[in-house]
């Protein structure tokens, strides 16, 4: 048996692409979504009932929403001190693990990932206090992971300004943070020369969109891959990762 675990961020929540969502999310027959941008919980209704979902959940300006095929044993929202975005924490039905949805702060600039790395610090103190079984985050991280290149000269030039406003050179240390604390990037591990790029659709330059396990639970990760369905293309500006896990007898439940 095992677990497809789909991260989408869908922009601006998705309205008027409801069609377009929906059929690259079937495609990917997911057993969770974790949706980034998730803003418009009509929207979000409309995506499960055409999925066949069982259940769903979005809270108005609010960016992490859900969409499960079985009901959950729990959901919740928190919001840590300092935090833009709510993380997400779902317990999926039949199965002993949790997701936590992650949205960190936007635009690439030094300042903005101090900020990521307090909202990140956050959420792992948050974790480290409430859960103690396997777990996995996944979500738009809004940065890059050491070693990866932002092509600054595709940027927006808004954007490019604020980079060179920022001091020029951003330190990339987010994702390093996650790694520190012991989780292992799903998609690197198995696309070690991959550069798995998930943003922009329509000229892709950065990789900000994640999967992260622990490293002692890594084996039971079977595949992690970027969607480029064709549809992708006009759905949203991301494109989504799937990630599916073997599910052994202590992380599945009957329950």
């Amino acid at each position: 048996m095992s677990f497809r675990l789909l991260s989408y961020n869908i922009r601006h929540g998705g309205t008027g692409r409801e069609e377009a969502i929906a059929e690259v999310v079937s495609a990917c027959r997911p057993d969770l979504v974790v949706f980034q941008e998730a803003t418009r919980p009509r929207v979000i209704e409309t995506l499960a009932a055409r999925c066949g979902m069982a259940e769903c959940g979005a809270l108005p300006r609010t960016s992490l929403g859900y969409m499960s095929r079985e009901p959950t044993r729990h959901h919740a929202w928190h919001r840590p001190r300092l935090s833009r975005h709510a993380f997400l924490e779902v317990h999926p039905g039949g199965v002993n693990f949790r997701v936590f949805g992650v949205h960190l702060s936007a635009v690439h600039a030094a300042w903005t990932e101090r900020r990521r790395v307090l909202e990140l610090g956050n959420l792992l103190r948050t974790i480290q206090a409430h859960e103690e079984g396997f777990h996995l985050l996944t979500g738009d991280f809004n940065t890059l992971a050491p070693g990866e290149l932002l092509e600054v000269r595709k940027l927006p030039r808004r954007l490019r300004a604020l980079v060179w406003l920022s001091g020029g050179r951003i330190r990339w240390r987010t994702v390093q943070m996650v790694l520190n604390a012991g989780y292992v990037d799903g998609f690197r591990r198995l696309h070690p020369d991959d550069a798995g790029l998930t943003f922009p659709v329509w000229d892709p330059h950065v990789r900000l969109d994640y999967v992260f396990l622990p490293a002692g639970r890594a084996e039971g990760l079977l595949s992690c891959e970027v969607i480029r369905h064709p549809v992708a293309h006009t759905a949203s500006d991301h494109f989504p990762l799937l990630a599916e896990l073997a599910l052994s007898a202590s992380s599945s439940s009957s329950s």
